[in-house]
């Protein structure tokens, strides 16, 4: 396969930045879309050229470090895929890619393709754990969870805090997000004790970092490579209004 890539590049955060455009030949269509930026990297450090800078870590779409709007979709159009799991073989021969960082005010540009998520932690330090004492693990049948309950929670976790929801929404809001780290906790037991707080701190620190507010757009769940639901800001919300009473 040969490709155009329309590629983002910027310095740094005070630069201005501007679209490069690469071409890249003999991509094989079983690579990965980090793979095939990797075999650009490797052509422009022989060339004595800066090379693109990405996140990455454990392309196995887990770790929610890879993120990059290609074609105008964070993370590609392939529906629950993370970057780093998407394969060239999704794309057409003498195709053009356009490669840009997330847009949004709280992911200011580092350099190239890579943002400052730092927002995200600052989110979770709010609230987003339980505080428990030390000790061993309690037995797993001792504190009885309703299936329901365990599943709703589990779906929610699988959020890997990639930012692909605060890319996609027009209002550049954190919700989905910050929802999910919310929801698998308020649903457990042992979330119980803190959950007022817990959403009050969070939903203050998101307002705080400059997010957006959600207007059910609905373009966070589409683009979120684990499918985690609408239903999460909605009961955010009905957490957030209890504890501001």
């Amino acid at each position: 396969m040969n490709l155009t890539l329309k590629v983002w590049r910027q310095s740094g955060p005070q630069d201005k930045g501007r679209m490069v455009t690469y071409g890249v030949e003999n991509v094989s269509p079983d690579m990965s879309f980090l793979e095939m930026l990797d075999v650009l990297n490797e052509r422009l450090i022989l060339e004595g050229d800066d090379p693109v800078a990405f996140d990455h870590d454990c392309r196995e779409g887990i770790c929610g470090m890879c993120g990059m709007v290609i074609n105008g979709v964070a993370h590609g159009e392939q529906v629950a895929t993370t970057t780093c799991q998407l394969h060239m073989r999704h794309f057409e021969d003498n195709a053009v890619i356009t490669i840009e960082p997330w847009r949004a005010a709280p992911f200011p540009v580092v350099k190239d393709l890579v943002v400052d998520r730092s927002a995200f932690d600052r989110i979770i330090q709010a609230g987003g754990f339980v505080s428990v004492p030390a000790g061993s693990a309690p037995d797993a049948h001792s504190v009885p969870v309703k299936k329901v309950d365990a599943d709703s929670a589990f779906d929610a976790a699988t959020c890997i805090g990639c930012g692909a929801c605060v890319a996609a929404c027009p209002n550049g809001s954190a919700s989905l997000f910050t929802a999910a780290k919310i929801t698998h906790l308020s649903l457990l037991p042992q979330g119980q004790p803190e959950r007022a707080s817990r959403a009050k701190a969070m939903v203050e620190q998101m307002d705080a970092e400059g997010f957006g507010g959600c207007t059910n757009t609905g373009e966070c769940t589409a683009v979120c490579p684990k499918g985690i639901s609408l239903d999460t800001i909605a009961q955010m919300n009905r957490d957030y209004l209890k504890a501001s009473k």
